[in-house]
């Protein structure tokens, strides 16, 4: 049957209890041992005095007889050693007492050979003993023992004691739990009340973060950046889906009114104005090609075919790919290598990045621009540069690089998703991107893990 009162329904009480009651338990199992050791050890002193004193007394008979044997256990009563525990008893053949200090043999130790444990009475005071019983060779009998009350005593107060400690050890468990469970209400109190208002829609709140750098406070930490990762990502959604709004309508506006018009023009106007149609369509499809490659890339489904990517080779593609194109603009196109930086990643999307940049630095920086694509090792980091002599970027406008259909300048072709897919790019390697003004030039560098080729 389970318990039903309300502290048990909480996991935190019911594995704070559990744990308390498996200590107490291992704690009273250690206090079981312990007990049964001790008490083995002084039964087992008793029993070897007992069986020396039953020895002694038996040679004593041997050699001096009855009388010799009476004499001695007058002496041993005499002594006062161990007088306070010492039982002897000497019975003739037909049991009638010779010498002692207990009246008679107890039955239940008469009928048993070795030793017996009884109640008897002795000098005048009841008490409970462990003796045995030796017959002589003139038939009578001789019962040697010892008091072990004390041992009874120390067997109780083991018995109380473990009592005492097993219920207490309950009691603390139960309370360890209340505290353990009142320490976890509280530590997640903010957690529940940060859920709620999630929960709400309001993506604003935080939980206040402590230094006291607990597992919980981490947690805490991990919960509020993923939630300003969210509170991101729902705002470049909502920026994304506000220009992409802003974007189709001019276009679609502009095809609109352009076919309206076409009504009335003739069959070479019409014409032209069904090429205007035919362009601004695939300028809209070139555009969704773009965000459906940025969302791919952002979904990070191809990270799991990354591959070592030399990428001293990859510029030497980018450079012979976009040689032609500098010539034609008169632009200078070099390369800077350092070192032989290797990274984990995807080739085709990495030579993708370079080229949109050397794209750009090209477009931006003018005709008879120079152009230089840069690799380097730095310690653990993979580094490539993109640097130019042109106009560089307003300062003002840096902040803005790599959101969605952001162009600096509004004047040139484009649909401001170059520099978005970068980030995209640079974020699934787990890089790092940077727009550096060089005064004069741009200068872009993207920062990675290096990999190293032995260990593959």
């Amino acid at each position: 049957m389970k318990l039903a009162f309300g502290p048990w329904r909480s996991v935190a009480f019911r594995m704070a209890f559990h744990y308390s009651a498996l200590l107490v338990l291992s704690l009273l199992v250690l206090f079981a041992i312990f007990y049964l050791q001790t008490v083995t050890v002084l039964q087992h002193r008793i029993d070897k005095q007992i069986l020396a004193n039953a020895h002694r007394l038996q040679e004593d008979f041997l050699h001096e007889g009855q009388r010799g044997l009476i004499q001695q256990i007058q002496h041993i009563f005499r002594d006062d050693i161990y007088s306070d525990t010492e039982i002897y008893l000497l019975t003739d053949a037909d049991g009638h007492k010779l010498i002692g200090n207990i009246p008679a043999i107890p039955s239940s130790v008469a009928i048993r050979k070795g030793l017996a444990d009884a109640r008897v009475i002795r000098n005048g005071r009841e008490t409970y003993g462990r003796m045995m019983v030796e017959t002589l060779s003139d038939g009578s009998q001789l019962l040697v023992g010892s008091d072990i009350n004390h041992q009874l005593e120390i067997e109780a107060l083991f018995n109380r004691a473990g009592l005492i400690a097993g219920v207490l050890g309950i009691l603390m468990s139960i309370g360890a739990a209340l505290l353990f469970r009142r320490e976890l209400r509280i530590r997640i109190s903010s957690i529940h009340q940060l859920v709620t208002h999630v929960k709400q829609g309001d993506l604003s709140k935080r939980i206040p973060l402590t230094s006291e750098g607990d597992e919980f406070s981490r947690l805490n930490a991990d919960i509020n950046d993923m939630l300003d990762q969210q509170q991101r990502l729902m705002a470049g959604v909502r920026h994304v889906s506000n220009t992409i709004a802003h974007n189709l309508r001019t276009p679609l506006t502009r095809i609109l009114l352009r076919l309206r018009k076409s009504d009335n023009l003739d069959a070479a106007s019409r014409e032209q104005a069904l090429r205007f149609t035919s362009r601004e369509i695939e300028e809209l499809g070139v555009m969704f090609d773009k965000l459906l490659n940025i969302a791919e890339v952002e979904a990070g489904t191809r990270r799991q075919a990354f591959v070592p990517v030399v990428l001293n080779d990859l510029v030497a593609d980018v450079i012979d790919l976009y040689e032609p194109v500098a010539e034609e603009n008169g632009s200078t196109l070099t390369a800077r290598i350092d070192g032989n930086p290797v990274i984990l990643g995807d080739r085709d999307l990495l030579g993708s990045a370079i080229a949109n940049l050397v794209d750009n630095a090209l477009k931006y920086a003018g005709a008879h621009a120079v152009v230089e694509i840069g690799t380097a090792l730095q310690d653990t980091e993979a580094v490539i540069t993109v640097c130019d002599n042109g106009p560089g970027i307003d300062e003002a406008l840096l902040p803005n690089i790599g959101r969605h259909f952001f162009r600096g300048d509004r004047q040139r072709p484009g649909h401001g998703l170059g520099v978005a897919s970068i980030f995209a790019i640079v974020q699934l390697h787990g890089g790092q991107i940077r727009f550096t003004n060089a005064e004069p030039g741009l200068t872009v560098s993207m920062r990675f893990n290096a990999h190293d080729i032995t260990e593959s």
